[in-house]
């Protein structure tokens, strides 16, 4: 029995458990002048490492506080979303970028962009006779004559077709003073859209503009990254169809990233599904407050790919709607439901420069008109000449498209 007890009285020993000691220590120095101090020392250094774990930033962490920075992830598609989009009027003139209608029933591209002191034009779609609309729109807001920077995304006539106006040689490239020119790398069209497209910008060179394709403005460092003003840049994009044979001209599209602060505004072109993986796998792409609707909201563009990477706020549809310009079937007509489908979970700002009234005499009106997205750095604005309402509460909408439920 004794022996029992003994292991019995042995097994029942314990080691003090830190919180036993840290009590213990703390009310045995509470009973001398010097222990009062330490522990009141002790108590104002962990405030301190609290603070500083919690609350302070340093600059060598970048801007993070140590628990920030050790709790971080890599992620380099942040892009703040907290300031709403006013559609109340409000125009900055800071940045401004302009959606033009181009005065008649085809659908085409031509961007006007005021970004500080420069003008930029990105295509001039959609036939010969949209050289006028345009020009009256930059005569209306171009104070100089003079084009700093000329966007040609690719050789198809809904986007080229004003730069030389046909063979009246009345259009963009003829009329005003071009500072530089940035074009397709390369193209398989042997169109005469084209032919009269590069007589007009040979033109332009001979009265001093510089020309450059896409490959070379990205790789040359000084042209890829063109500052336009105070936190203003503009980016050329690199994507695999710069320098490899496509199967069609749209895959040959010019990509740009525009910049303001921390503000992003996205242009593909026509660029299509193929390419748009190369424009994702080869740059660190944002996600955006601004999309161009890829190749005027075909199925074959605004890939889920882009769309999981740049999440746009809004998206503007450059096309006459409903239009049968391409096909007679109506749910791949510009805008597709296909691309609703894929940039819905996303946004349901989506606007629309115009419509088909009438297939058969092409006969055309203003849906959202000419749509103007401006940003004065901090805040983004959308207003539409012809009214602000979105596509999904348009009448030809609820016709003849369906907004996806899970979006």
């Amino acid at each position: 029995m004794a022996t029992k007890k003994s292991s019995s009285k042995k097994s029942s020993s314990k080691t003090p458990s830190v919180s036993k000691v840290v009590k213990k220590t703390v009310k045995k120095a509470s009973k001398t002048t010097g222990g009062i101090i330490a522990i009141t020392i002790g108590v104002f250094v962990l405030i301190a490492i609290v603070i500083v774990y919690f609350l302070v930033p340093f600059s060598f962490l970048d801007g993070k506080t140590f628990n920030e920075y050790m709790n971080k992830k890599e992620d380099h598609t942040s892009h703040h979303h907290a300031d709403p989009i006013s559609f109340n009027g409000d125009v900055y003139d800071d940045f401004k970028i302009n959606f033009l209608e181009l005065g008649n029933w085809y659908t085409g591209d031509s961007i006007f962009i005021k970004a500080g002191d420069n003008d930029i034009l990105i295509d001039a779609g959609s036939r010969y006779n949209s050289a006028q609309a345009i020009e009256d729109f930059i005569d209306a807001n171009c104070t100089d004559n003079k084009l700093e920077y000329v966007i040609a995304t690719h050789a198809h006539e809904d986007h080229i077709a004003g730069f030389s106006g046909g063979s009246s040689k009345n259009g963009i490239f003829y009329k005003y003073d071009i500072g530089t020119i940035i074009e397709f790398a390369k193209t398989d069209s042997t169109a005469a859209v084209y032919t009269n497209y590069v007589e007009a910008r040979n033109y332009a060179v001979s009265k001093g503009a510089k020309c450059y394709t896409a490959l070379q403005a990205y790789n040359d460092t000084t042209l890829r990254e063109i500052t336009l003003g105070t936190d203003m840049k503009m980016t050329t994009l690199y994507q695999k169809y710069y320098e490899t044979k496509a199967s069609g001209e749209n895959d040959y599209s010019v990509c740009t990233l525009f910049s303001y602060k921390e503000h992003h505004f996205l242009f593909t072109g026509d660029l299509e599904s193929a390419g748009e993986k190369s424009l994702v796998e080869k740059n660190n792409l944002p996600k955006v407050d601004l999309y161009k609707a890829g190749h005027h909201g075909s199925k074959t563009s605004s890939s889920k790919a882009l769309m999981q990477v740049i999440q746009p706020d809004v998206v503007c549809c450059c096309c006459c709607c409903g239009s049968d310009e391409y096909t007679k079937e109506n749910k791949n007509q510009f805008p597709t439901q296909d691309f609703i489908n894929r940039v819905a979970p996303y946004t349901e700002n989506i606007f629309v420069t115009t419509i088909s009234t009438d297939n058969a005499n092409k006969k055309y009106a203003s849906m959202n008109g000419t749509i103007c997205v401006s940003c004065d750095g901090t805040k983004i604005s959308v207003v539409c000449s012809n009214n602000n309402t979105i596509l999904k509460d348009t009448e030809w909408f609820k016709a003849n498209r369906t907004w996806p439920t899970t979006a």
